[in-house]
């Protein structure tokens, strides 16, 4: 920079010049003439059919083009004049210019391409349908260009070069994941595409020559260098990310981006290994070496060792094509104006003319500019050697600092997994810790109930210790009892001469001895008042006897008086000994009634939550089942249900189930009811309950859907009501307080008005006996024949009467028709004929050792669809004759004989059809039905024929006469025949839609009588 300014100062104060030339200046649109005009030169010669490499000056007049003028109007305004899409080798050229314009060009230029990018994709598919030379290529090209618009336009932070720092990097994807994984993805998509070009490329070389030398090669291969600089970028970039999303996702989730990454690495490193060894490349660009093993997103400090691909392309070599510049003053025109256009983007446009003002220096003569000229070259040579120096030795700073980072952000990568690690830890061991702890609260309520328990048990025993020492005191106080009543009998003994004295004390003691006995019969209850009672008697017997004796001592001299002592102290020793032994009796009962009150409260305890569980059992099944009842109820309603159709008799099979279900149900509801404990027979009972009456509702909807209006209504809304009824009924069943006054009757109520109206449903069919279904084949088979007979006979009556009576027209008209009605009878006798030795021959192969009659009874669907065709066919052949008896009269109409001649065609096309069923395919009598029904239908047709042909000649013979009529007559007419024609329109469209809703209700009806559904159900 030193050796610029001070060749500027050689310079006398250029400034002032250039802008006294600006402002002076007035050739703006001369300037952008000559601009434009540069353009299209440099775009035309750049982008041109010749098979020869683009030229690196003419690119880098385009590049600098779009910076001159912001954007690529120009370029774009010049292309579009291009054949593109009739010539593959300049589509292919432009794409070559087109990416480098993506690549070094101004940042407008994405702008300005975005609105052609449906051209280049109608381009692309266009170029896609030649197979040979250039047009894969292209095609390839064009959506390789496509996805890079659509990248920068999604990416707008990436530039076209795309060369980044890893700061802009993470920028980009503004440090969320979810914006990283979503670049990654599209990065993938970039890469691809970059590939696929590289890859068809090489295949379209024949690489046994050396095609890299020959103009042809050349022109094909140079795009390439853009594609390896662009996928240097993308695949240190993926790299990158990918070790970011590793470090932030689990590896299971990523598993989809390391399968996508090593194939393109597999890809690239071939690609670029292949390159590498072309003539062509070593020249021009010094392409990378990619590891030999994929890097290990797996561990995070594998990051330091990733090295990104650098691509170096010579600065000597940057310009191949380009001749050397010898002499400023030399330079031919395009490079001068080059120049001039860059100088103008710094300067001005003024100034370019005569930048240093060479031509107003005083003294200087032209040797002095050509010495002042090479020694400037020799600065520019020399400061463009210490600024590729200066930019090797960046380059390796910048890649020893990108190392330096990929070690410290594989470090940190590492440490944010060990912290995470830490974290999770923590996390696992505050629950551990908060588990524990619930786990010390529960045992600390475990202990405090435990020592609860234990001080009632110490209470208890306490209790019971007291009670034994009561009764071991008065077990002691009958023992002292009765050896004072020892005592007394040796003094009874002594006094027992006076016992008749004491005859009125005896009365006495026996009363107070009587009240003190009730008196403990009323205190048994309670034991401490009982031990009172007693230590009261032994303490008044005590005194008594004190009394006694003393009575005995001063009274041995009254031997009555004594003996009546003696005998009330025998009495009172009797009642002490019932008295005691009664103590004794009630303590044993005290004992066992205390037991047995324990055991009574264990049992208790355990039924009364047997019997909260079996109820709540029962409530969980009946809640079930009324929402299985719910359910059905509601696809009642549901417009998918309407499409659903069933049979009377399906229903009636359903309600009867439904029936015995609900008895059965009836039954274990009152054992339940009767035994709380039989919860077990109530529980399935309720479940087949549900399942059976919410599949007797929907069969019951199905049903109406194919019933007529009236009774389907009633079932759907009895339907409703058994629902609602069911659903009753489990709710009561779920609360206890109204499960008692539970009941199924309504429900079963409800099944049988049901079952009645599917009873009115049900079709009426043939009302035979299976015996008989024998002899009414053969019968419908022989009234068949003789009502074919007897039609053939009518036709050649009614034609020997046309013959007689009619002439003209008229008679030729008759004749055919009858004609060929008498061939279409001939036609249905032999059908018939040969259905009935059909028929034969199925009941003599399949009956067995059985006879006809039991063959005919064992298939009696098949016996009755023969009856049923055999009867269409005699009933087709009597309406045909009727009318074509009407219309040889002339009171019938074409059309009614042209739909009778059908429809006896379908009824014989029923027969044949019911009997191909059980016949044998190889059988010779079903080869004969079937050209007789292939005869039946040729005879259909010649009825039809003749009678349109018919028809036409009675219309042709009738034609109006319009020569006497005046023009507001016809245009009377004209009017009346529009009207006609717009109600006979209305009437056509009606009577196709009433013939389409009968064929539908005949379907239906033919369906439910001959037990399609049942068919199709079972």
């Amino acid at each position: 920079m030193d050796r610029v300014s001070s060749s500027m100062k050689q310079v006398s104060n250029p400034l002032p010049k250039v802008l006294s030339r600006r402002a002076g200046g007035g050739g703006l649109e001369a300037e952008r003439e000559s601009f434009e005009r540069a353009q299209t030169v440099s775009i035309n010669k750049a982008i041109n059919a010749q098979e020869v490499a683009v030229k690196e000056k003419h690119a880098r007049t385009c590049i600098l083009g779009t910076h001159h003028e912001k954007g690529a109007q120009t370029f774009w305004s010049v292309v579009n004049r291009l054949p593109l899409s009739g010539n593959a080798v300049l589509c292919w050229k432009f794409c070559h210019v087109f990416h480098k314009l993506l690549r070094d060009g101004h940042s407008n230029v994405l702008k300005d391409s975005v609105r052609y990018k449906n051209e280049l994709s109608d381009m692309s598919r266009m170029w896609g349908h030649l197979s040979e030379g250039y047009g894969q290529l292209c095609s390839i090209y064009l959506k390789l260009l496509r996805t890079k618009m659509e990248f920068h336009t999604k990416n707008p932070r990436f530039p076209g070069n795309l060369q980044m720092s890893d700061r802009q990097l993470d920028e980009a994807g503004e440090n969320d994941v979810n914006n990283f994984f979503q670049l990654t993805v599209e990065m993938f998509d970039y890469l691809e595409c970059e590939l696929n070009l590289f890859q068809t490329v090489f295949s379209s070389l024949d690489m046994s020559r050396s095609v890299s030398v020959t103009a042809a090669g050349q022109c094909r291969l140079a795009p390439l260098i853009q594609v390896i600089l662009d996928c240097s970028h993308l695949y240190d970039y993926t790299v990158k990310l990918l070790f970011k999303l590793h470090s932030c996702l689990p590896a299971d989730t990523l598993q989809g981006h390391r399968d996508r990454f090593l194939e393109q690495f597999r890809k690239l490193k071939d690609l670029f290994y292949r390159s590498s060894n072309l003539q062509y490349f070593k020249r021009l660009i010094q392409i990378p070496q990619l590891p030999e093993n994929p890097p290990n997103f797996l561990r995070a400090s594998a990051l330091s060792e990733h090295i990104s691909p650098v691509v170096v392309i010579p600065a000597e070599a940057s310009s191949p094509d380009s001749e050397p510049i010898t002499d400023l003053v030399e330079m031919d025109t395009a490079s001068q104006s080059l120049f001039d256009n860059k100088f103008d983007d710094i300067f001005g446009s003024s100034f370019s003319s005569d930048p240093f003002n060479f031509n107003s220096q005083n003294g200087m003569n032209k040797d002095d500019k050509d010495r002042l000229i090479e020694q400037l070259y020799g600065e520019i040579a020399a400061l463009k050697e210490e600024l590729e120096n200066f930019k090797a030795e960046s380059a390796r700073g910048a890649v020893q600092l990108r190392g330096r980072a990929s070690e410290l952000e594989a470090e940190l990568a590492e440490q944010r997994h060990l912290k995470q690690q830490a974290q999770d830890e923590s996390e696992f061991l505050r629950a551990e810790l908060e588990e524990l702890k619930k786990q010390r609260e529960d045992t600390e309520k475990a202990q405090r109930s435990l020592t609860e328990i234990e001080r009632r048990a110490q209470a208890n025993e306490q209790r019971y210790s007291k009670l034994k020492e009561k009764y071991s005191e008065l077990v002691q106080n009958h023992a002292d009892l009765l050896r004072k009543n020892a005592e007394v009998t040796k003094q009874v003994t002594v006094a027992r001469q006076a016992q008749g004295d004491v005859e009125r004390e005896k009365k006495e003691l026996e009363d107070s001895f009587q009240r003190v006995s009730e008196q403990a019969q009323r205190k048994s209850q309670e034991q401490a008042e009982v031990l009172d009672t007693l230590k009261r008697e032994l303490a008044a017997s005590r005194q008594e006897l004190q009394v006694l004796q003393g009575t005995l001592e001063s009274s041995t001299q009254a031997g009555a008086e004594q003996s009546t002592r003696i005998a009330g102290l025998e009495q009172e020793r009797d009642s002490l000994s019932r008295a005691a032994e009664q103590h004794g009796e009630e303590m044993a009962a005290l004992r066992a009634e205390l037991q047995q009150l324990r055991d009574e409260s264990a049992e208790q305890a355990l039924q009364r939550r047997l019997a909260e569980e079996q109820f709540a059992l029962l409530q969980g099944t009946a809640q079930e089942a009324e929402r299985m009842v719910q359910d059905a109820l509601g696809r009642l309603e549901d417009p998918a249900h309407i499409g659903c159709t069933g049979s009377a008799d399906c229903l009636l099979s359903r309600t009867l189930a439904a029936s015995e279900c609900v008895e059965r149900l009836r039954d274990a509801h009152s054992k339940y009811l009767s035994n709380r404990a039989a919860v077990g027979s109530l529980l399935p009972c309720l479940a087949l309950f549900a399942h059976l009456v919410s599949d007797t509702l929907l069969q019951g909807s199905a049903t109406s859907h194919v019933a007529p209006m009236e009774p389907a209504d009633r079932l759907l809304e009895m339907c409703k009501q058994c629902g609602s009824e069911a659903v009753s009924y489990l709710s009561a069943l779920q609360d206890l307080g109204t499960v008692e006054g539970a009941d199924c009757s309504l429900v079963m109520t409800c099944l049988s008005r049901i079952s009645a109206i599917g009873e009115e449903l049900r079709p009426r069919g043939l009302d035979v006996k299976q015996e008989e279904l024998g002899d009414l084949v053969d019968k419908e088979m022989a009234a068949t024949a003789a009502a074919i007979e007897t039609a053939a006979a009518r036709i050649e009556e009614m034609l020997s009467k046309a013959r007689a009576g009619d002439t003209g027209v008229k008679l030729e008209v008759n004749e055919r028709i009858l004609g060929s009605c008498t061939g279409l009878m001939q036609a249905i006798h032999v059908l018939v004929l040969a259905s009935k030795d059909l028929q034969r021959e199925i009941v003599e192969s399949g009956r067995g050792a059985a006879s006809p009659k039991e063959f005919y009874a064992k298939n009696s669907r098949w016996t009755e669809g023969l009856i049923s065709a055999s009867k269409a066919v005699g009933w087709g052949a009597t309406v045909m004759v009727d009318a074509a008896d009407l219309v040889v009269q002339g009171k019938g109409t074409f059309e009614e004989l042209m739909v009778c001649s059908r429809e006896i065609a379908a009824s014989t096309a029923q027969l044949v059809a019911a009997s191909k069923v059980k016949a044998d395919k190889d059988s010779a009598n079903l080869c004969k039905l079937q050209q007789a029904s292939r005869g039946v239908n040729q005879a259909t047709a010649g009825v039809v024929a003749s009678t349109k042909a018919g028809k036409s000649q009675v219309e042709e013979k009738d034609s109006m006469d319009f020569s006497s009529m005046t023009l507001t007559q016809i245009k009377r007419q004209e009017m009346d025949s529009q009207v006609r024609v717009l109600e006979l329109e209305n009437q056509l469209q009606k009577e196709r839609q009433k013939l389409g809703d009968l064929r539908k209700k005949h379907y239906e009806l033919a369906g439910v009588a001959e037990g399609w559904e049942e068919d199709a159900a079972d």
